[in-house]
Parts: C-alpha cells; sequence; structure tokens
C-alpha cells in the first residue's frame, strides 16, 4: 500500500510538469489519481463517495454565480477597476489589491476573494508574465488571511473545530505572523511586478459565455472531488508516518499540502493535546506550502483555472517564492 502511494504522490508531483496531456487535463489526471489512492488504501465507501460528491457544491456554485454576475456587471466591475488603477500610483494599487484579498478572505471566504482577484486581473489586462505574478503573490496572501477565521477556509473550520476554541483563536495563535506576511506580499507585488504600459490601456474583454462559465464550474467540481479523494487515499499514510513526528520537521514534511488538501492534513495532524507551538508549526507549514503548485489551495485553483494558467507557469515563480517564505517562517518558529 504504501509504495502505491508514494508512486501517486510522484506521479501527482512530477506529471503534470512533463507530460503535455497532463498538464491540459489537469482536473481528470487529479481525479485519477484520488481514486486510484482510495483503491490503493482501501478506503473507498459509501461515505467517501458521498462526501466527495458533496464537498464541491459549495465551491461550484460560488464560481458559477459570480462568473454570472460578473457576465452581467462586466461593464461597471470594469470601469470600477479601472477607475482605481488610474487614480492610484499602479505598483501601489496592487500592492493594495493582495493586501486587501489577503486580509477581507477572512470575512468573505477564499473563494470569493480568489473571483474577486480573476475579476480585477481580467480587467487590468497585464501582460503574461506580469499577470501569473499578481495571481500568485496574491493567493499566497488570500491562502494565509483567510485562516485568520474559522469562515475563511476549509483548514481554520476544521482546526477550530477539533480544537474546540472560539472564534477568533487562530487569530490569536498565528495572526501576529499571518498579518505581517499578507503586507509583505503586498509589497512584493509592488516590487517584483514590472508591467508592460502598452498593457496599461483598456482594451475591449470578450464576454464569456454561459457555455464557458458552466464549463469553468464543473472543472472546479472535479478539482475539488479529486483533492478530497488525494486526502482520503493518503490519510493512512499520514497517520502511520508523520503523526508523532517533531513540530519543525513536520513544518516541511507539510509542503506535500501543495498537492495534498491541507485541510485534511490539517485534520489529520492536530490535536488538542498539543500546544501552541507545535499547532502554530503545523498551520503555517500547510499555509504558505500550499501557494507552490496549483492544486495546493482553492483560490489557486480558481484563478488558474480561469486565466489559463499552466501548471510549469504556476510553479517558476510560486515555488522560489514559497520556498523563501517557508524559510523566513520557520526562523520565526525556532527564534521567536
Amino acid at each position: 500500500m504504501i509504495i502505491g502511494l508514494i508512486v501517486i504522490l510522484l506521479f501527482v508531483l512530477f506529471l503534470p510538469f512533463t507530460v503535455k496531456i497532463v498538464e491540459r487535463n489537469l482536473e481528470v489526471f487529479l481525479f485519477l489519481m484520488g481514486f486510484a489512492a482510495v483503491l490503493v488504501s482501501q478506503v473507498l465507501d459509501r461515505t467517501l463517495i458521498m462526501k466527495a460528491l458533496e464537498d464541491p457544491i459549495h465551491i461550484t456554485l460560488a464560481v458559477v454565480v459570480a462568473g454570472l454576475l460578473f457576465r452581467w456587471l462586466q461593464k461597471p466591475v470594469e470601469k470600477t477597476i479601472l477607475g482605481m488603477s488610474r487614480a492610484l500610483p499602479f505598483r501601489l494599487f496592487l500592492a493594495l489589491i493582495v493586501i486587501f484579498l489577503g486580509i477581507v478572505s477572512s470575512i468573505i471566504t477564499a473563494i470569493i476573494a480568489a473571483i474577486v482577484l480573476v475579476a480585477v486581473v481580467s480587467v487590468l489586462r497585464l501582460d503574461r508574465k506580469s499577470e501569473i505574478r499578481l495571481v500568485i503573490l496574491a493567493c499566497y496572501s488570500i491562502g494565509l488571511g483567510a485562516v485568520l477565521t474559522p469562515i475563511g477556509e476549509p483548514l481554520s473550520t476544521v482546526a477550530v473545530s477539533k480544537l474546540d476554541e472560539s472564534f477568533f483563536y487562530l487569530l490569536k495563535l498565528i495572526g501576529p505572523e499571518i498579518i505581517p506576511g499578507v503586507f509583505i506580499f503586498g509589497l512584493l507585488a509592488a516590487l517584483m511586478i514590472h508591467p508592460k504600459k502598452q498593457f496599461r490601456k483598456r482594451m475591449d474583454q470578450e464576454t464569456e459565455s454561459y457555455m464557458d462559465i458552466l464549463i469553468r464550474g464543473f472543472k472546479v467540481y472535479l478539482f475539488v472531488m479529486a483533492l478530497t479523494l488525494l486526502g482520503a487515499g493518503f490519510e493512512p499514510f499520514i497517520e502511520r508516518y508523520l503523526l508523532g513526528l517533531n513540530p519543525l520537521i513536520l513544518y516541511w514534511i507539510n509542503m506535500i499540502s501543495a498537492v495534498l488538501d491541507n485541510a485534511t492534513l490539517a485534520a489529520a495532524e492536530i490535536s488538542p493535546a498539543m500546544d501552541d507551538t507545535t499547532i502554530q508549526a503545523i498551520l503555517l507549514g500547510l499555509l504558505i506550502s500550499g501557494g507552490m503548485l496549483i492544486p495546493g489551495n482553492i483560490p489557486n485553483i480558481i484563478a488558474a483555472g480561469k486565466l489559463n494558467i499552466k501548471s510549469l507557469e504556476w510553479m517558476r515563480f510560486a515555488v522560489p517564492v514559497g520556498l523563501i517564505a517557508m524559510l523566513a517562517y520557520f526562523l520565526v518558529i525556532v527564534f521567536f
């Protein structure tokens, strides 16, 4: 069983970057890998099937509804975003977008924040390199900020519920580390994004068809179902080999959340018997590494899917940024 799961994990890590047909059909590939994982682990039952069918519903509905609203309100939304971008120095505007979405994601949820991000990026029409960098930095910010309340994302819901803590527990526990991180990602957006001026001009954007909106919703549904299956399939592996490790080691091992559902990992790893320092290390490792690859976080999935960002395009910028952030937070955990 363990060898089979390791092979599946290696496939998930490397095939999307090396095989074109896998990259073009990432949702189907991850679904097949998730199905293979639950078969290898022998955990496929009626309960898991129902969970895999139900988990993506809310996310899919949010994506479809937001797509419809943006289609209907496209012109006023474009006008508002363009007006704001022209009223402020452009790099300041980019930084504020990254910071704002990171902070409010804990209130409006990471899903809605990602949909707003897509709307902003679609209107700005940056050159490809600038667009990808803005999306990745904003997704890191959203992924961090959303965890500050139980309504922001599934990981925070699972953590607060499992620990039986109050609504503001995570804000108190990791807020002092998370909030500065959100601002740093905003600063990075101002420093690392150099948009070509010709892309600042308004360009007529094609109105998305209803069929395109529904197809994107189906892809998100399949993607989230795949993550549910992958998480369930790897749970025996996690319980056998990861639990009980030193939290500083677990911090780095949790980089597997770049391809596995971080809420599932949190549910498996976190225990009420742990002290706050251990929980902090586990959560920070899961949150930061979730931005490295597209499957690592829901905002990544939504933004990459809508803007047609490929796995290799994402990885080239997101992995170095994520590794530096992991190292920085590791030093914070160890010395502060």
